[in-house]
């Protein structure tokens, strides 16, 4: 959220995808029920600490501000409501966005569409122009919402004869896990399994057919492989390397698995053919290249049309990776990170990768990798919409100048060095303590094939910028600051 935007959103007032609320210490009940149009019609905003007031005969959105002591309790209320699922069907992982205005708090969200029906309280509201109707008694506008929702969502499109044994049950402790670590306190730890796949939309009843069952969504996240297949006959990602022999490739792997296992797959194959280098973000050190590969990965599963034969591509070459994935474009060209509309391809999938942590909120994705590919290889990231979406990372690190500390954000601290060199050294000397904290410098010497001095004057520079500490001298061993 930029100042800008935020603007933007209180200029326009309220309407199909604009909601202000003024709630100053405590979320109202209509917060949630406006959740459910938006995400039963196009997606929206919602600003909370915003009233609406009429400015030269045309209403728009004025900041009144939260209270600042009740922001905490505020954004606990709403995450816990939106995964409790006898308030929300198909259960939402959102979170509220702190913004600060003019020294006044604005809590912010946006409301992605869903592919499937969503209930609050068990009502369906839908969005007409800047109000919420409670549509559940309404017949014809809700087969209109689900006519909307089927012709634009595959994901969502029930597979009859899908049982339990075409799926790997077993993957449920691994998401339970995973979704403790992303939320102590998430629901599903206390789910069982068929519980975990109704409250995330992956079982579900068509209640205009009567049909229920798993969706494909369910297929694809939990699917053996033959079964996938035979769902999705084109349905595979294409991981590449090459480097040495341009003309086919050095390493493969073509991935047909199930998305909770292709992720891991691709996460390695990344993280085995990508330089590691640790930078500081807000002074801790972190792994760039695995928060880039995390971006790259969750994407190129969670956003592509999966009702296309084209193959996903992840192919890394010498200084640059790329990924392609047949998409469904809402316009051609690049994407500018300040410009940009989040618009979800898959909902169900997008959401059940926020929930264990494979993902974040609709559009942080985007602005993550513009920050760690800023500070993995000092370039900027290029996004390509269109009938083939396609993403660039620049790898190589361009050396350190004016032009490019020019667009750090100020929280964001790259390590300083005189060219590209002193700056890939740096990083594989952080590397290798990292690894081995009693490593000494003759060993850092040997093992990067450069002098001790070198290693003197580079491990000198990084205790100087703070980046790493000597604890208990010669004999001692390293610290990582952050690590």
């Amino acid at each position: 959220m930029t100042k800008e935007f935020m603007q933007k959103l209180l200029d326009s007032g309220e309407g199909f995808t604009i909601e202000y609320k003024k709630n100053e210490s405590k979320l109202s009940s209509d917060v949630f029920e406006t959740i459910s149009s938006f995400s039963n019609r196009y997606g929206g905003h919602v600003l909370l600490g915003v009233a609406e007031v009429e400015k030269g005969g045309h209403k728009v959105g004025e900041v009144r501000g939260v209270d600042k002591n009740a922001v905490y309790d505020m954004k606990r209320n709403f995450i816990s409501t939106l995964n409790n699922p006898t308030m929300f069907k198909p259960t939402l992982y959102l979170e509220l966005e702190e913004f600060d205005y003019d020294g006044m708090t604005v809590l912010w969200a946006y409301i992605p569409p869903m592919s499937q029906l969503c209930y609050c309280n068990k009502r369906i509201y839908d969005r007409n122009d800047d109000a919420d109707q409670d549509v559940t008694d309404k017949n014809d506008r809700v087969a209109e919402i689900i006519s909307r929702k089927s012709s634009e969502y595959r994901e969502q499109q029930i597979l009859p004869y899908a049982k339990e044994s075409h799926l790997k049950m077993e993957l449920m402790d691994t998401v339970r896990k995973l979704a403790k670590a992303r939320d102590p306190k998430h629901p599903w730890q206390t789910m069982d399994d068929m519980e975990i796949m109704r409250s995330a939309g992956l079982y579900v009843e068509n209640i205009m057919t009567g049909e229920s069952g798993f969706n494909l969504a369910a297929v694809l996240l939990f699917g053996k492989s033959e079964v996938i297949k035979s769902c999705v006959p084109g349905y595979k990602t294409d991981a590449i390397y090459r480097v040495e022999n341009t003309d086919r490739y050095d390493d493969r792997d073509i991935v047909e698995d199930n998305l909770i296992e292709a992720y891991d797959r691709l996460m390695a194959f990344c993280q085995k053919h990508m330089d590691n280098r640790f930078v500081l973000d807000r002074d801790i050190s972190v792994d760039a290249r695995e928060l880039i590969a995390r971006e790259v990965v969750a994407n190129i599963l969670i956003h592509r049309d999966y009702t296309n034969a084209y193959p996903a591509k992840l192919i890394i070459e010498k200084g640059v990776l790329r990924t392609e994935n047949w998409s469904k474009s809402r316009f051609n060209g690049p994407l500018s990170v300040e410009t940009f509309s989040p618009y979800p391809k898959n909902p169900l999938l997008a959401s059940f990768f926020v929930n264990i942590g494979r993902a974040d909120t609709l559009g942080s994705g985007m602005r993550n990798l513009y920050k760690y590919t800023r500070l993995y290889s000092h370039a900027e990231p290029v996004l390509t919409e269109g009938d083939i979406f396609e993403i660039l990372i620049p790898l190589r690190l361009e050396a350190n100048n004016e032009a490019n500390e020019a667009n750090f954000d100020a929280n964001m601290k790259p390590i300083e060095a005189n060219g590209s060199e002193d700056i890939e050294l740096f990083n594989m000397i952080l590397s290798k303590i990292s690894e081995d904290q009693h490593i000494t410098q003759g060993k850092l010497a040997e093992a990067l094939g450069v002098s001790r001095s070198t290693i003197q004057r580079a491990t000198d520079t990084l205790k100087k910028q703070q980046l790493i500490e000597r604890i208990g001298g010669t004999r001692g061993y390293w610290r990582v600051k952050g690590k």
